[in-house]
C-alpha cells in the first residue's frame, strides 16, 4: 500500500506524513523536493546533453550536483533545491528545467506526467503533495484548463495508476485564511519577516490566469485556494471513488 498526502498549503500534509512515517518505519516518507518516481516538484527534468552542459557550467559543485542527480530513461533529474550553494544565480537558471510553471507545452507536461505514473511500480511509499497540488496548480494557472478538462486528466492519471495500490488522504481545510496566517507566521524568518508568503502571493499575481482575469491580492489568492479544493474534492469524488479518505484539517 502507498498513501498520498494531499490538500492545500497548511493544512497539516507535512505533519500527517511524519505521524506516518513514525507509526510505519517500514515505509519512505517522498517531501516536496525530494527524489521521487512520480513527483517532479522543484526538480529539474532535463535531457542528458543538457545535463552535461549544467555539469559543466557549474563544474565548482559538480559532484553536489551529481550526488543530488537520478538518471530516469533518457533524462537527468536533479533535485537542485537541495542543493546548497552561494554560487550567484544557480536555482533561478535551474528553475527553468521544471516541468511547472508552463515551462512545457500541454501535451509533453500531460505525457511526463502520465509516464512517470505509469512507470511507478513501488510499494511503502508516503508521498506529501504528489498527485493533486502542483499538477492542479499549474494547470489552473499557467494553462486555463477548465475544471472539466482537469478533472478529464485525472481520469487518464487513473488509469496510469490502474493495478497499483494506493490511498489518497485528502486533509480538507474549514477555514482557509485563518490556516494561511498560521503557516505564514511559521514560514517566517527568527526576526519575523515574512518568507513564504510574498512567494507565493507573487506566484499567483504573476501567473497568466491572474493576470488574464485582472485578479491579485491576498484575497484573490484564497479565493484561488478555495476553488483549487473544491475541485481536488471534486476530483476525488468523481475520479477516485473507494481510493480516498478525508480528513479535517488539524483533526487527525
Amino acid at each position: 500500500m502507498n498513501y498520498f498526502v494531499e490538500g492545500l498549503q497548511g493544512s497539516g500534509k507535512s505533519t500527517l506524513v511524519r505521524r506516518l512515517s513514525e507509526k510505519y518505519h517500514d515505509y519512505k516518507a517522498v517531501c516536496e523536493g525530494d527524489y521521487s518516481p512520480v513527483e517532479l516538484a522543484w526538480c529539474a527534468y532535463v535531457d542528458k546533453k543538457t545535463y552535461a552542459g549544467i555539469l559543466d557550467k557549474y563544474s565548482d559543485i559538480r559532484s553536489e550536483i551529481m550526488e543530488k542527480s537520478y538518471e530516469e530513461d533518457d533524462h537527468m533529474i536533479i533535485c537542485y533545491t537541495k542543493i546548497i550553494t552561494d554560487i550567484p544565480g544557480f536555482h533561478k537558471d535551474l528553475e527553468q528545467y521544471e516541468i511547472y510553471n508552463g515551462n512545457l507545452e500541454p501535451d509533453s507536461f500531460r505525457e511526463i506526467v502520465l509516464k512517470r505514473f505509469r512507470n511507478w511500480s513501488g510499494d511503502k511509499y508516503i508521498f506529501e503533495c504528489s498527485l493533486f497540488q502542483n499538477i492542479v496548480e499549474d494547470m489552473i494557472l499557467f494553462r486555463n484548463c477548465s475544471d472539466q478538462e482537469i478533472i478529464d486528466f485525472y481520469k487518464k492519471v487513473k488509469e496510469a495508476l490502474a493495478g497499483k495500490e494506493y490511498q489518497i488522504m485528502y486533509i480538507r481545510t474549514e477555514d482557509i485564511a485563518s490556516n494561511i496566517d498560521v503557516i505564514r507566521k511559521e514560514r517566517s524568518d527568527d526576526k519575523g519577516n515574512e518568507m513564504w508568503f510574498p512567494l507565493m502571493k507573487s506566484y499567483f499575481d504573476n501567473s497568466p490566469y491572474a493576470r488574464e482575469k485582472s485578479l491579485s491580492g491576498t484575497d484573490a489568492l484564497l479565493d484561488h485556494f478555495r476553488h483549487r479544493q473544491e475541485l481536488e474534492l471534486r476530483i476525488c469524488r468523481e475520479v477516485f471513488e473507494g481510493k480516498y479518505l478525508l480528513l479535517k484539517s488539524k483533526e487527525f
